[in-house]
């Protein structure tokens, strides 16, 4: 998402940072690119047009024209005001006592509903809650069979009444189960249409006025734009929405809902969906998305997913192996696979510092390269995962056909599994992974190790390709 706005944002603010001096013509040619770098996003009209003439307005207040460095105050202006604009948020989820805390979502079909409310009762069981998923969409067909099924991936329970044709007695129902069988948060969800009308709203009025939900989000396809900032604006107006919540995120979503709908209807998005998998929802929070989409990384949030992921004692007994020789191919195995479920190795790159804009200049990136390192080393044996330099050619030859690569896959593994265990002793010896905390000193160890791994497998990889394209040419002059 944002890629094509990121680098049109990009571009216009590397025209003021490469002049020692601008004028105000060239902050207002600039801002004319990022206004219809914004148009081309699906942003609002008049959305966009606000938020370049307050950058205009602020960056002139600010003297910009008089300072040494006017690109990197002309930054700090663009980043406030997408900030600004895609807040404040309070992503909290304000859970009421005695419950059930009644939590509803609607949408219009196709937005993701039911994906998103298997989504967010394994994000509230994160925070210690019990959950009740309730199948209150009786349109759609198969919709209650799709929500039981997610339930019992998550291992939560789901009240489905596929007899009933009332929408209203079964949020009703649930809500007495929920009760009964002491579990504090009720997840409703609702029907949707292809498009508003009066029956669906009609429909879900009575649902509000029954069971009084504490919460009600709106989930919207990110994918559709301006689409989905129009229908979240016809809901609000009425069922007076708490929130919105963007599915879809990951897909080819040019920004133009996540950057309009808090302007345009005043409510804020609450969660964003950025994957299929039932643990792809995360808290929106807008400083976070206006650093990503001015190609400056999240490293806040890559850090929470980090820290979800590796233990402080693990962290700790694996730093201690790192500097004193003890690091092991399954050592190596535990890092990648912790890293793996943070999610895309891509979406994990885009989160560092300058990457975001690297990364589709990198044609050949092959997220498969760590699928296939873990089978090499899966196919090892204890001792030589314990001792990579013990590895012969024919025992190259035996890994590769267990793992299904070639034996120079396996050569430049533990090639490369020496260099990494060399780098990371000459970083700790100076210092670099010095700090409070073995977590973070851990931290930085684990990236440098697995980026140093994934860029010389991945470079290896090129290598190999090159050379058979050779040889085929030649045999082809032949």
């Amino acid at each position: 998402m944002f890629e094509t706005l990121t680098d049109r944002f990009s571009q216009a603010i590397r025209q003021l940072t490469g002049r020692g001096r601008i004028s105000q013509a060239n902050i207002s040619d600039a801002m004319r690119d990022v206004r219809r770098a914004l148009l081309e996003a699906d942003v609002n009209y008049q959305v966009a047009k606000d938020f370049c003439d307050s950058v205009v307005e602020k960056a002139i207040g600010a003297k910009v024209l008089e300072s040494l460095h006017p690109g990197q105050v002309v930054v700090k202006i663009v980043n406030d005001e997408l900030t600004a604009l895609m807040g404040p948020v309070d992503t909290r989820i304000y859970y009421v006592s005695p419950g059930p805390t009644i939590i509803m979502l609607a949408g219009l079909q196709g937005s993701g509903k039911t994906t998103t409310a298997g989504k967010l009762a394994k994000f509230v069981m994160a925070q210690g809650k019990k959950p009740l998923l309730v199948a209150a969409d009786l349109q759609r067909p198969a919709a209650v069979d799709q929500l039981d099924i997610l339930a019992q991936q998550i291992d939560v329970p789901a009240y489905c009444d596929r007899d009933s044709k009332d929408a209203v007695a079964v949020c009703r129902a649930a809500v007495n189960r929920a009760s009964a069988t002491d579990r504090d948060v009720v997840i409703l969800d609702t029907a949707g249409r292809l498009h508003i009308d009066a029956d669906l709203m009609a429909e879900l009025r009575n649902v509000v006025q029954t069971v009084n939900p504490q919460q009600i989000y709106l989930v919207c396809d990110a994918m559709t734009g301006q689409d989905a900032v129009n229908s979240a604006k016809e809901f609000n107006d009425q069922l007076e929405l708490d929130g919105v919540i963007l599915s879809k995120m990951d897909g080819d979503a040019r920004g133009g809902a996540a950057l309009s709908v808090k302007a345009v209807t005043g409510k804020p998005i609450k969660f964003i969906g950025v994957g299929e998998k039932l643990d792809r929802l995360e808290e929106f929070h807008p400083d976070r998305m206006a650093g990503r989409i001015l190609g400056m990384g999240d490293v806040v949030s890559l850090v929470e997913k980090a820290q979800e992921q590796f233990d402080a004692d693990e962290a700790q007994e694996m730093q201690e192996k790192l500097l004193s020789d003890r690091f092991t191919m399954d050592d190596l195995l535990k890092q990648m696979q912790a890293i793996g479920k943070m999610g895309p190795l891509k979406d994990i790159l885009k989160m560092l510092p300058g990457m975001g804009g690297q990364l589709k200049d990198m044609p050949n990136f092959d997220e498969r390269e760590l699928s296939r390192t873990q089978a090499i080393i899966q196919s090892m044996t204890p001792e030589e995962r314990a001792d990579p330099d013990t590895i012969s050619a024919s025992h190259r030859r035996r890994i590769g056909r267990g793992s299904g690569t070639d034996p120079a896959d396996v050569a430049e593994l533990v090639k490369t599994f020496g260099r990494m265990g060399h780098m990371v002793k000459a970083f700790a010896g100076g210092g670099m992974l010095g700090g409070k905390g073995m977590f973070g000193k851990m931290k930085m160890a684990k990236q440098l190790s697995t980026m140093d791994l994934f860029s010389g497998q991945t470079q290896f990889k090129r290598k190999q390709r090159s050379k058979r394209k050779k040889t085929a040419r030649k045999r082809h002059r032949r």
